[in-house]
């Protein structure tokens, strides 16, 4: 395979990920602005979205103050931002159009329906309601690319690139969500623990679809170092950063096999996997969650830098 079609596939499951993710916390954020001031509902949570998205940096270049108008028109449609849900999905459709032939027909319409639809959303017209509705939608669209992907394509290297790029997007955005809720989204004024601790962890799992999943495999109210054991080590959730390594471990290893060689990219997800594999929860609370967090962040991107090398230029 060429490096350039490798590349385009990679980039449009990153892509198509990252703007369901963008989506998620977005509605996480709608949720949390739902509350009334004396129960929590700040506009903190518009900055921890900005953070989520490792995005402060960019807004602040153009907007003062961040609330629920200028956030969501720069998260969702803002199309200066490269990392919107508008830029996202024009890149996905990019990228998939510069592949249309390593594509089944089923993921093609996909993505390029759900570009035409986006046409025709006004986002200068949109209330609450209609915004919740629209972050639905595109929730809905990367299902429908992943379903179609999964159900339609060969298992060959076209395969692999396009599910390593979705675990790397993933692994990446579970673990900023994670580290966001532990340093900016509780009020210094509120208590761990707390009625309105509770509710931000449960919406916390709510933005990665693991509520019930949570409620099955511990039994139990939603605890800070449960929900961090799901989404870190839990090897059935397959959102958490373990499911995601073991993903990209896997795929590395079809493409090592298919093109008779390892390389760097293969040697550092072995070592990340084997890393989480040794961790327990506890140890990571004791050591300090925002520094393994840092680093996992640290080691995900050098990966993607190890497979942009290795596969994609």
């Amino acid at each position: 395979m060429l490096a350039r079609t490798a590349d385009s596939l990679y980039w449009c499951a990153r892509y198509i990920e990252r703007a369901d993710f963008l989506a998620r916390i977005i509605d996480a954020s709608l949720r949390m602005g739902s509350l009334p001031s004396s129960y929590g509902g700040d506009e903190s949570e518009w900055e921890s979205a900005l953070a989520s998205a490792s995005a402060r940096v960019a807004f602040y270049q153009t907007h003062d103050h961040a609330d629920e108008r200028t956030v969501c028109d720069f998260l969702v449609f803002g199309r200066n931002n490269p990392s919107s849900i508008w830029s996202c999905l024009n890149a996905a459709r990019a990228n998939a159009r510069a592949v249309r032939t390593a594509l089944t027909l089923e993921m093609w319409e996909a993505i390029n329906e759900a570009w035409n639809e986006l046409q025709r959303y006004d986002c200068d017209n949109m209330d609450r309601e209609s915004m919740a509705r629209f972050l639905e939608w595109v929730k809905r669209i990367s299902l429908l690319f992943d379903g179609a992907s999964y159900r339609t394509m060969l298992r060959n290297d076209s395969y692999w690139f396009l599910r390593l790029g979705m675990a790397i997007e993933r692994a990446d955005n579970t673990a900023r969500i994670l580290d966001v809720k532990y340093h900016l989204l509780l009020p210094e004024r509120e208590p761990v623990g707390g009625t309105l601790d509770y509710f931000q962890w449960t919406t916390i799992l709510r933005v990665v679809s693991a509520l019930t999943a949570f409620h099955w495999v511990y039994r139990t109210s939603v605890k800070p170092w449960l929900v961090a054991d799901l989404l870190i080590l839990n090897r059935q959730m397959p959102r958490s950063l373990f499911s995601c390594h073991a993903e990209i471990m896997e795929r590395l290893d079809q493409l090592a096999d298919f093109y008779g060689r390892r390389g760097p990219s293969q040697r550092m997800a072995s070592n990340t996997l084997s890393k989480l594999e040794s961790s327990r929860i506890e140890d990571l609370f004791q050591n300090g969650m925002h520094e393994f967090i840092t680093g996992f962040l640290r080691d995900n991107a050098t990966l993607g830098s190890a497979i942009a090398e290795q596969y994609l230029v």
